[in-house]
């Protein structure tokens, strides 16, 4: 009888799938039904056997989430890096990346790098105070600061990292890591934007976890994403669910609206409920 080991997918190349297990790093090719139904994605644990001098990936296990780019599974944690200069600052963006990965069931992780390269850091120190309050959890990095809380997150843990290109994402994980070594990216001061050097989806080993450098991007499309439930995702709303008039409230210009309310006494972040409004009357 064939033995089944078990293991995580860590990167994928072509049809190569690096899959790290007790046996060590194996690489292993799915068995043919599998491409044409569902092929593994990094981050799946996936039940493998020997054949011969080969690996042969048989099924994949129940997935707890899934983002979709980067093509990724079971993540526990989604950081947001989030540049105060080079490039600026973007609340709208950050929120709907919040959005974004709050929708796959991913909870997000707001860092914020570059606070060094600012002059007045209390008025954003006083902005992300708002997100700490409503219940996202903030942390800053930039160098020559203390990484420790940072790390301990990422024990343990699948994380994936995602924010505009040059906000920092390379050189944040090499400065929590100095054995790590990603390309990092320099800014295009003509372009404004940065020359983004991944190639691959792949999961890293950073402080005795994994992370996933994603490709930097600076607009995000929820036309084709299904928004219907957006609001159960966003911690801002949460201790006002269910308390407005219509029981099918979208938030936006419903009479007795409990979230309305609450922005206007200052309750939730006003950043926050902008972008979902104008999420909500796109759809």
């Amino acid at each position: 009888m064939i033995k089944m080991e078990k293991g995580t997918v860590i990167k994928i190349i072509s049809n190569q799938y690096t899959i790290e297990s007790e046996l060590g790093e194996i690489v292993a090719k799915p068995r043919g039904k599998m491409r044409l139904d569902m092929a593994p994605v990094v981050g799946d644990v996936v039940n493998f056997e020997q054949v011969e001098d080969s690996y042969r990936i048989d099924s994949i296990e129940p997935r707890k989430n899934r983002l979709l780019r980067p093509a990724i599974a079971n993540v526990d944690q989604a950081l947001i890096v989030t540049s105060l200069k080079d490039p600026d600052y973007s609340c709208h963006l950050m929120n709907r990346l919040i959005f974004l990965v709050s929708l796959a069931n991913v909870k997000p992780v707001i860092v914020v790098t570059k606070m060094d390269l600012v002059e007045n850091s209390e008025e954003f120190e006083q902005e992300f105070e708002q997100y700490r309050k409503a219940g996202y959890e903030v942390l800053y990095s930039y160098p020559g600061y203390n990484d420790d809380k940072l790390k301990d997150l990422i024990e343990g843990k699948i994380s994936v990292l995602c924010g505009q290109s040059g906000a920092g994402k390379s050189s944040l994980l090499n400065r929590l890591d100095p054995t790590f070594q990603l390309q990092t990216q320099e800014i295009s001061k003509a372009l404004g934007r940065g020359k983004h050097t991944t190639r691959h989806c792949q999961l890293h080993r950073v402080c005795d976890g994994w992370v996933a450098d994603t490709p930097g991007f600076s607009s995000l499309d929820f036309t084709r994403l299904d928004t219907s439930h957006l609001d159960e995702c966003i911690i801002d709303f949460k201790p006002y669910l269910n308390q407005c008039r219509f029981k099918d409230c979208i938030h936006v210009n419903e009479p007795g609206c409990a979230i309305k309310e609450a922005v206007e006494h200052k309750l939730i972040n006003l950043s926050i409920y902008e972008d979902y409004k104008q999420i909500k009357e796109k759809k």
